[in-house]
């Protein structure tokens, strides 16, 4: 499969037969998201069409995704870089891809999905779960807020819930999260899960699954509709001296906005 044969800095991308299994994978930054990891994902995504029919995104057992790399914000912020280099645009087309490209995307997640990482949950065709997993946006807290998220989250479950989830920045389990429809099944065994659902999708062809994706997309352009506005609105948070400045602190101190020094 070309690309999936390469060897990534922050995934891990094994091939069982027209199957891709991706898993996130930067264990030491809580499977945060980086302009690498975007860039490596985006690459597997574009490698995968017309050679897999299933594309599996994982994360680790503790975590799926915790959201933006606030390390990496930090040091561009202090490095006193410009925060145009903020660019929002590639991870939204990565969650385009995984919503329209020409194969099932499937999220196993396990553990925590936070703030970005729904993005992730949210894009994919079907999120099966651990019921231990949590799902959660805590943007707020720091001033942002989840805007390149919204348009997948609301168009899987409706805009009162993704408007309470980002609200409230509480995390939700995996049992509310399949009440919602965010999560489509969840087992203490996912991994079980994975196995059943992939035994049946393994009966599809791909030309059927394409020709039915490109006319799933057809029948609702809400995402290429949201797009401008979407990266607007995340532009403008991430380039709030105020926003930086709180992210910055976390990531130095670990301590909340809310907190004193």
């Amino acid at each position: 499969m070309g690309l999936l044969n390469d060897a990534y800095d922050t995934l891990r991308v094994r091939q069982d037969e027209d199957i891709c299994f991706v898993t996130l994978h930067r264990p030491q930054a809580g499977n945060a998201i980086s302009d690498g990891l975007i860039a490596e994902l985006a690459a597997v995504l574009r490698a995968c069409e017309g050679v897999a029919k299933v594309v599996v995104l994982e994360g680790l057992p503790d975590v799926f995704c915790s959201g933006a790399d606030f390390n990496e914000i930090q040091a561009r912020f202090e490095d006193g870089r410009p925060s145009r280099e903020q660019d929002p645009e590639p991870l939204y087309d990565v969650w385009q891809r995984l919503a329209c490209g020409p194969y099932i995307t499937i999220a196993h997640v396990r553990g925590r999905a936070n703030a970005g990482g729904i993005g992730f949950v949210a894009a994919c065709d079907i999120v099966l779960a651990q019921s231990e997993a949590t799902f959660s946006l805590s943007e707020l807290l720091f001033g942002l807020m989840p805007a390149c998220v919204l348009p997948f989250l609301v168009r899987r479950i409706g805009f009162a819930k993704a408007n309470y989830m980002t609200l409230t920045t509480q995390p939700i389990s995996a049992a509310q999260a399949l009440q919602w429809g965010l999560v489509d099944a969840c087992e203490d065994n996912s991994e079980n899960l994975l196995r059943k659902h992939l035994l049946r999708l393994r009966r599809l062809g791909m030309t059927g699954i394409a020709r039915y994706k490109r006319y799933a997309v057809g029948l609702d352009d809400g995402l290429a509709a949201a797009k401008p506005k979407a990266l607007k609105a995340n532009i403008a948070v991430f380039s709030d001296p105020d926003n930086l400045q709180r992210i910055a602190r976390y990531a130095r101190t670990g301590r909340f906005p809310w907190e004193a020094d």
